[in-house]
């Protein structure tokens, strides 16, 4: 996670230390290196906006498992609204206790799509945003598509004899609790199980994902205002510079590896992750998902969902 201008710079403190002290043994050189280390990583960052290398290595290897940093409800106290959210219940409706019968190819079929798109986005904003004129497959209601992909790696819903049903899980949380329950397992799934680069045509950079849960810190620190989303890709590439080596290289280029990255977790962790998820409001230039985002601003739903600690 550190630039090599910042482990030189490490490097050269630590040099100068051992310099101007005195040392008995190997072992008591030891002891002073261990300290030194674990007081380093310990020391809150300004490129981690306040959190501690040791913290930054929880949030990317144990979000779930941080309490001293982060509770993640499993059920939680207020009913959810997120968009993710709004799509799964039209998949719920429109399952009901008979199933969906899937097409051949496993897909949901296209009577339910075209129902569906049409009380989510109505006919104009879904010709508008997809340039098409009907829906001929599920995958032509994207939206739709990675809900139906998410809910099954939640166990919420699955295939059974040809049709999709609700599991007994699921059907067990929505009598106990209904959304307040349902939401947390389609969060967990889409940042541990589902793959964020699907279908968004750049590289892979594994670390856009990991990091999830720093995205939704720095949504927590700063998004109370309304900020360009600039803001949030500045914060992240300073705090992952060593990310644009993972930028592999091409016969052609449009943009910078920097400038890739920024579009990439821009793309993927606000607009398809923060924005999707109900966590964060997503302000465009003009009414439609083809034109740039203006402002992102955090919601309600981000202090119920994820209660950090630090």
């Amino acid at each position: 996670m550190m630039s090599n201008r910042r482990t030189s710079a490490s490097n050269d403190e630590l040099r100068q230390l051992i310099e101007q002290t005195q040392f008995e043994s190997m072992n008591e050189l030891q002891n002073f290196l261990n300290l030194y280390s674990r007081a380093r990583n310990a020391t809150p960052r300004k490129e981690f906006h306040g959190l501690s290398p040791e913290q930054m290595e929880q949030m990317l290897r144990a979000p779930f498992d941080s309490p001293s940093l982060v509770h993640i409800p499993e059920v939680l106290d207020d009913k959810p609204e997120a968009p993710i959210l709004t799509l799964f219940g039209l998949l719920k409706e429109g399952i009901g206790e008979k199933g969906l019968k899937a097409t051949a190819k496993g897909n949901l079929p296209r009577n339910f799509c075209s129902e569906a798109v049409l009380s989510y986005w109505g006919e104009e904003r879904f010709k508008n945003d997809t340039g098409l004129k009907r829906v001929s497959r599920e995958q032509d209601f994207f939206p739709l598509h990675i809900t139906r992909l998410v809910a099954g790696l939640a166990g919420l819903v699955r295939k059974h004899k040809g049709r999709f049903i609700l599991s007994q899980d699921c059907r067990r949380l929505l009598s106990r609790h209904g959304d307040n329950a349902i939401y947390p397992k389609l969060l967990r799934a889409y940042v541990e199980r589902f793959n964020w680069p699907y279908q968004d045509g750049f590289e892979d950079l594994p670390l856009i994902q990991n990091a999830w849960l720093f995205t939704l810190y720095l949504f927590t620190r700063y998004g109370d205002t309304p900020r360009p989303p600039s803001f949030y890709e500045e914060a992240f590439t300073q705090a992952f510079p060593t990310l644009e080596d993972q930028v592999m290289p091409r016969d052609y280029e449009f943009f910078s590896p920097v400038e890739t990255i920024r579009r990439c977790f821009s793309l993927r962790s606000i607009v398809r992750f923060a924005g999707f998820l109900g966590l964060a409001s997503i302000q465009r230039e003009h009414d439609s998902l083809f034109s740039d985002v203006r402002e992102v601003k955090a919601l309600p739903l981000l202090q119920t969902a994820i209660c950090f600690q630090v």
